[in-house]
C-alpha cells in the first residue's frame, strides 16, 4: 500500500517487562484490586464536542447520497460505545440536515474506527497516556490474568498486540454493532461501518461474534432498519505493520451487499490498491465501491509517495515512487484511477482524521464517478463530502 508507518500497539520487550510471570500476575492483581476505586474513572475526561466541521450552506431537499463521514477523533471519543456513537451521530445529523440522507444513501466510515474500541471502558490512565503502547499497558494491567491467557493463545509475530485484541474482542464485537446498528436505525440509512480488529469473526443469528482462528480487519455493512448483513469483508492486503497481528484474507472474503440505492461492494484501505481485490466486485456487478481508509502519520498526504509496501501489482510504475506525493498516489493507484474497470458507477474513500494518543493522521475523502474524480475532504480536518447517487 502505501507510506503509513502505524506505530505498533505495544512492543514486544515493553509487554515481556509487563507480563514475565505468574508471580508478577498475581501481584498486579493484589495491587489493582487495592487501586480500583482511583482505576476506574475514565468519566472525568470529557470528549471535544468540536465536529472539525467547516461553515457550509446546506440544501433542504432529501436525497440518496454516497456520504463519505471523515470524522475527527481522538482517545477520548472511545472511552464508552456510547460517546463514540454520540460523537458520529453528530456528523450524520449535519449531513441530514444537508439534504444528504435520502432513502437509499450509503454512509461510510473510515478504517480502523471500530478497532479503537478496543480501550472502551479501559482506566483512566489509559486515556491520559501519552502514546498508544502506555495506554494499552495500563489495559493490561487492569486485566492481567486475561491478558495472560490470551496471550498464551496468541502465535502472531506481534503476540502481544494480538493478545490484546484476543482478550476484548467480544465486547469489542458488541460495542461495535451496537454503535452502528443505531446509527443505521436512526437514520435509516446504509452503513459501512469503517473496520475492526476482531479474531475470526462471523455473523451468526444476526450477531458479530469472534472465533478463534487468526486476527482480521474486517468490516460489516448495517442496513437502515440497523440489521447487520450476513456477510463481513476481511482485509487481502495488511500493511507491515498490521501484517504482525493480522492475517492476510482471500478475494472470496469480499462480497457484494444488496442495499436498497444497488450492489455495494467495500474495500478496506490497502485493498483498492489491488486489481485481485476488484475481481469479485466485477464479477457480482457492484454499482458502487465504498473504500474506508486510514492513512497516517501527520502530513504526509503531501510527502513524495514511498511506493507499494504491499507489493507491486503488474499495472503500477514503479518510476512514480518518490514521483508521486502520496495523495497523487491515492488518485492515481486507488480507487480513482480503478473504479471505472471494476465496471461500478460511483464509490468514495472515507478518511480517518485527528490524534488518537500518539498516532496523527492524514488524507482527504475522495468522490469518483466514472472516469473523473476529486478530492472532497479537507485535508486539515473533519469532513462530509457527498456524491448524488444516480447523477
Amino acid at each position: 500500500m502505501i507510506r503509513i508507518e502505524e506505530a505498533p500497539i505495544l512492543p514486544s520487550g515493553k509487554g515481556q517487562r509487563i507480563v514475565k510471570t505468574g508471580f508478577i500476575l498475581a501481584f498486579l492483581t493484589l495491587v489493582l484490586a487495592g487501586l480500583w476505586g482511583i482505576y476506574r474513572t475514565p468519566s472525568a475526561l470529557e470528549p471535544p464536542s468540536d465536529l472539525r466541521l467547516p461553515a457550509r450552506s446546506l440544501p433542504s431537499a432529501p436525497a440518496a447520497h454516497l456520504v463519505a463521514i471523515q470524522p475527527w477523533l481522538d482517545e477520548r471519543h472511545y472511552q464508552s460505545p456510547d460517546r463514540l456513537q454520540l460523537h458520529l451521530a453528530a456528523y450524520l445529523r449535519e449531513a441530514q440536515i444537508a439534504g444528504h440522507l435520502g432513502q437509499g444513501s450509503i454512509i461510510v466510515f473510515p478504517e480502523h474506527v471500530g478497532t479503537w474500541l478496543v480501550a472502551s471502558r479501559a482506566p483512566r490512565f489509559s486515556f491520559t497516556a501519552n502514546s498508544t503502547t502506555g495506554a494499552m499497558a495500563h489495559l493490561i494491567l487492569a486485566n492481567p490474568v486475561p491478558f495472560a491467557l490470551a496471550l498464551a493463545r496468541s502465535n502472531e509475530d506481534d503476540r502481544f498486540a494480538a493478545a490484546v485484541f484476543r482478550m476484548r474482542a467480544h465486547r469489542m464485537a458488541h460495542d461495535y454493532q451496537s454503535v452502528f446498528a443505531n446509527l443505521a436505525r436512526e437514520f435509516s440509512v446504509t452503513i459501512v461501518a469503517g473496520s475492526i480488529v476482531l479474531p475470526d469473526p462471523s455473523v451468526i443469528e444476526g450477531e458479530i461474534r469472534p472465533g478463534n482462528g487468526p486476527l482480521y480487519n474486517v468490516s460489516a455493512v448495517f442496513a437502515p432498519d440497523g440489521r447487520v448483513h450476513d456477510r463481513l469483508v476481511r482485509k487481502l492486503h495488511p500493511i507491515p505493520d498490521e501484517a504482525g497481528f493480522t492475517a492476510a484474507a482471500t478475494p472470496q472474503d469480499i462480497p457484494v451487499f444488496h442495499t436498497p440505492a444497488g450492489r455495494l461492494g467495500v474495500l478496506i484501505c490497502a485493498d483498492s490498491w489491488h486489481p485481485d481485490a476488484y475481481a469479485p466486485l466485477t464479477e457480482n456487478q457492484a454499482d458502487f465501491i465504498a473504500v474506508p481508509a486510514f492513512l497516517q502519520p501527520s502530513g504526509v498526504w503531501t510527502q513524495p509517495w514511498g511506493g507499494y509496501t504491499t507489493g507491486w501489482p503488474a499495472d503500477a510504475d514503479q518510476a512514480d515512487a518518490g514521483r508521486l506525493t502520496e495523495g497523487e498516489a491515492w488518485q492515481t493507484y486507488s480507487l480513482a484511477g480503478r473504479l471505472n474497470t471494476a465496471g461500478a458507477r460511483q464509490g468514495v474513500t472515507a478518511f480517518l482524521r485527528g490524534y488518537l494518543w500518539d498516532l496523527g493522521s492524514d488524507g482527504a475523502n475522495i468522490l469518483v464517478e466514472g472516469n473523473t474524480h476529486r478530492v472532497a475532504g479537507d485535508v486539515d480536518g473533519a469532513s462530509i463530502s457527498v456524491l448524488r447517487i444516480g447523477d
